[in-house]
């Protein structure tokens, strides 16, 4: 037995010699004799494993090309704040080895093997965008074949940076950038190109993605520019991932509720203004706004201005207005009814006939009458002589300003001219909260 182990240490001997001896020769196929049908000996790509730390080349002075094709399989989160996209990539790399080859005819027919990637040269490459460490489980294995081609797939955990637009909020498309590269390999040493056409890559990623919630995948370009670092040239392959953001949890929570508080907010205005219950309802409705707004900040993006927040804030102001409006509206109705000042001819002229054209300033009294809406109860008439004393009162008979007109018109006259300003206030509120609104639909929109 122990002389048995001599001969068998021989054997393995002058077959790594002859591997090695192939290596540095014109001819590089590796030796059959370790194939069988249940497996491969080690011993046969022993030669090979020993150049890992080496670029497998036979002339040094040309680059080794490395294809590269990505698949993109999750969007994790995208963080508006920090400007970070978190993705999940599977990379694929391919290259060549050309002291890795064996005639599979020779080799029991096998045309392609595993080999762990510790034991193979790796080309390093990176993600310029990049802003978290290589996360890369070990033990993975690489595909080698027959003709010495090897593919190599990494699963990679991507938290890149990413120039995030969220003006556009919830309607917003962001485009960001995976650019692949060598930090170590200059352009005489390494060349990048393409394992997969672009569509390819891109109806891929679309039929694995997992994540079917606030993202969605649009398409992938490329692009093939140089980076120059110093007075070296690096290779590299720049891919541009356009992903739209799915609106509908923001619309059903965010513009919904805000559009139904707005036109509530606009009804109300069809309530009498005399109505004592008109400004507590506006006011009900301006702090219940104000409680949604702080309830749903979780939802808007942490820092920026996205349209959706000018949005909201118009949607504030408006709601205030018309507080403001229903404030101004109950002032001039007091004002009506308790001491109406005397109104000016210019003010009586200008508006009166924007409600009753033809009838503010009539010549006749009953004309007159008519066109202030007065009942001949509510004004003084033609009496009889035993119904003067009656009827006069001191506080009716008092002239306004010289005017010819009694306390009571007077009072009518403020109390049509606050409706008259109640039903043009509200014209143009409705006017500015149309524009406004159409704006933002218009700036979503583009």
């Amino acid at each position: 037995m122990e002389g048995r182990w001599p001969a068998r240490g021989g054997v393995l001997l002058c077959l790594t010699v002859s591997l090695l001896l192939q290596g540095r020769g014109d001819s590089f196929t590796i030796n059959c004799s370790g194939f069988d049908q249940h497996g491969v000996d080690p011993a046969a790509f022993q030669a090979v494993f020993d150049r890992k730390a080496f670029r497998p080349v036979t002339n040094y002075s040309v680059p080794t090309r490395v294809n590269i094709s990505f698949t993109l399989s999750a969007i994790l989160e995208v963080d508006a704040q920090l400007q970070l996209l978190t993705s999940f990539l599977w990379m694929d790399l391919v290259w060549d080895n050309p002291f890795i080859t064996w005639n599979p005819e020779e080799c029991v027919g096998i045309n392609k093997l595993t080999v762990s990637a510790e034991n193979l040269w790796l080309p390093d490459i990176f993600i310029v965008e990049s802003m978290d460490v290589d996360q890369t489980p070990s033990g993975l294995t690489a595909y080698v074949s027959s003709e010495g081609r090897i593919k190599y797939d990494k699963p990679m955990r991507v938290t890149s940076i990413c120039n995030l637009d969220i003006f556009y909020f919830p309607f917003d498309q962001q485009n960001c950038t995976f650019t692949f590269s060598s930090f170590l390999y200059t352009v005489d040493s390494m060349l990048l190109g393409m394992d997969k056409e672009v569509w390819e890559i891109t109806d891929t990623s679309r039929n694995v993605i997992r994540t079917q919630g606030e993202w969605e995948l649009l398409g992938i370009n490329k692009a093939t520019p140089k980076m120059s670092v110093g007075s070296n040239l690096y290779d590299q392959i720049m891919f541009y991932v356009a992903i739209r953001r799915r609106p509908s949890l923001y619309i059903i929570n965010l513009l919904v509720p805000s559009s139904f508080l707005i036109a509530i907010d606009a009804l109300s205005f069809y309530l009498p203004a005399e109505s004592e219950s008109r400004a507590p309802f506006k006011i009900t409705l301006l702090l219940g706004y104000n409680v949604f707004l702080l309830m749903m900040n979780d939802l808007l993006p942490a820092s920026g201005t996205p349209l959706i927040s000018v949005y909201f804030a118009l949607c504030l102001s408006l709601m205030v207005l018309s507080l403001l409006e229903t404030v101004f509206i109950t002032y001039l109705l007091h004002v009506a009814t308790t001491q109406p000042p005397p109104m000016p001819r210019w003010l009586h002229s200008l508006l009166l006939p924007c409600t009753s054209p033809g009838r503010c300033c009539p010549t006749a009294p009953q004309k007159e009458n008519e066109g202030l809406g007065l009942t001949p109860t509510h004004l003084p008439g033609p009496k009889e002589p035993g119904e003067l004393g009656k009827e006069v009162r001191p506080g009716e008979t008092e002239l306004d300003g010289g005017s010819g007109r009694t306390k009571t018109q007077l009072v009518e006259l403020w109390v049509q001219f606050s409706h008259v300003m109640d039903a043009l206030l509200f014209r143009l509120y409705l006017l500015f909260m149309a524009s406004s609104i159409f704006t933002v639909i218009v700036l979503w929109n583009t």
